[in-house]
């Protein structure tokens, strides 16, 4: 049976427009059950609607809510700072001299990583933006910027039907919604839209992942839906196998797995990134990587754990 998470199902939007289309909660709840997920269809029964159509404005409201405490996941397991530590020597590997880099976070959520490095200022003169299809989303990541008097813009949208493309593309906790076909044409679409690298962070298929959200959500979240989703994202997480071949459809970039074999927190190895670069530039990555470089595989051989 699918394992389903109540986020995608309550959201939907025309592929073309980008405009919310609407969401009939029977529907929801039906999919959740067929799937053998009562405790997730009791979360969507529990959601107000209108002639059984959910409540868009609540369900935005919903989403703000839980990715904001989402945002201390990624404080918990220091994600922010371990992206900026990769995009530094990313961005020292594929920088053109006289071009301003762009880093662009695909699915930004309310913009914590944007906003941390915006706040953080360690990748120097570089435009950083974020784009979500949800509307409330990127409203929230932009009055959070605004409030914090951050140098980074948000908007809604296509990632990869932007003016202009990204130098580089990031993600934190997207790769494990995107399913079958999708998940190529994810890599690829950066490939066509002329990036010169990606950093996507993402849960880590281990034993250890489900355990660990688990736990975490369960001590330091509230809203029903983000305890649901936080449990089942780790169990939707791809193998690396299934990454890397996605990843290899995408011509014109390599994907690198960055496996560090210990951590001061076990729980932290769940959570790794996957990059990508032009061919040419694999060397001048693990260059500018230094010793990190050891870390970078290209084959997709269990991650060895530090447990």
């Amino acid at each position: 049976m699918p394992i389903l998470e109540i986020s995608d199902l309550i959201i939907r939007h025309d592929v073309a427009t980008g405009a919310s289309l609407p969401v009939r909660r029977d529907e929801v709840i039906a999919a959740l059950r067929a799937a053998g997920d009562r405790r997730g269809a009791r979360i969507v029964a529990g959601l107000p609607h209108r002639d059984g159509v959910l409540e868009a404005a609540a369900v935005d409201r919903l989403l703000v809510r839980t990715h904001t405490e989402l945002q201390r996941l990624n404080e918990e397991l220091r994600i922010a700072e371990q992206l900026a530590e990769l995009l530094g020597p990313l961005l020292a590997a594929v920088a053109r001299g006289g071009e301003r880099p762009r880093v662009l976070d695909v699915g930004c959520g309310i913009g914590y990583a944007v906003r941390w490095l915006a706040a953080a200022g360690v990748l120097g003169d570089v435009d950083l933006s974020g784009v979500d299809f949800n509307p409330a989303l990127v409203a929230e990541a932009t009055r959070l910027a605004d409030v914090e008097g951050l140098a980074c813009r948000f908007v809604r949208g296509d990632a990869f039907a932007l003016p202009g493309s990204a130098t580089v593309y990031i993600s934190v906790g997207v790769l494990h919604h995107l399913r079958g076909d999708a998940l190529g044409a994810f890599f690829r679409a950066q490939a066509d839209a002329g990036a010169q690298a990606y950093c996507h962070f993402d849960i880590a298929a281990t034993r250890l992942a489900p355990v660990g959200a688990w736990m975490f959500h369960r001590a330091r979240m509230r809203e029903p839906l983000g305890r649901h989703d936080g449990v089942v994202s780790a169990r939707r997480a791809h193998t690396d196998h299934d990454l890397m071949t996605a990843a290899r459809s995408a011509p014109g970039l390599v994907p690198l797995l960055h496996r560090p074999t210990h951590h001061s927190n076990p729980f932290c190895a769940s959570v790794r990134p996957l990059l990508g670069v032009r061919p040419q530039e694999v060397s001048a990555l693990r260059a500018a990587l230094g010793p990190a470089a050891r870390h970078l595989v290209t084959d997709s051989r269990p991650m060895r754990r530090p447990w």
